[in-house]
């Protein structure tokens, strides 16, 4: 079976290198976002999306709104609201009425989610670097640098459009 981007290349008259960039970053992204995908099922019995939410509010203490991790994680209020309703169930999460609006639910990780997160998250960080372990650290600064600029470039696009 072909990726996309082998596709490209077999007829690359047939594609812009910009076409080709894209499929060379869509398909180095689907094959990074797999593995992950894989080794968080199979190690720790997790979804990505899971690992994102905890991984979220890891990061706030003191809980987030349902709003606001959505905006974070680039999801809707409703994706984010069925996983907070299994991560509460499993005893990961903790969920209260915001002291200022009682409209608002606040989350956070209890003890055990925040525990168990960092576990994941340990793990996690060891396994991107070995997905990325055939590159030198010059190699990673210069595609940072690259890929900085090729998202600059993808924001002042979607902002010519919009305007």
């Amino acid at each position: 079976m072909l990726d996309s981007e082998t596709k490209a290349v077999e007829t690359p008259e047939d594609h812009a290198e910009e076409l080709r960039l894209w499929l060379r970053l869509l398909t180095c992204t689907t094959l990074i976002e797999g593995e992950v995908r894989g080794r968080l099922r199979q190690r720790f019995d997790v979804t990505l999306p899971r690992f994102d939410l905890m991984a979220q509010l890891d990061k706030a203490p003191d809980g987030m709104t349902l709003s606001d991790v959505s905006k974070r994680m680039m999801v809707s209020n409703g994706n984010v609201t069925g996983l907070v309703e299994r991560l509460v169930e499993s005893g990961h999460l903790d969920r209260r009425t915001s002291e200022t609006d009682r409209r608002v639910q606040v989350i956070r990780l209890t003890k055990v989610g925040r525990a168990e997160f960092r576990k994941m998250a340990a793990e996690h960080e060891t396994w991107i670097a070995d997905l990325f372990a055939d590159l030198t650290p010059k190699d990673v600064r210069e595609l940072m640098r690259l890929l900085a600029k090729t998202k600059a470039s993808a924001q002042k696009s979607a902002g010519r459009r919009r305007a």
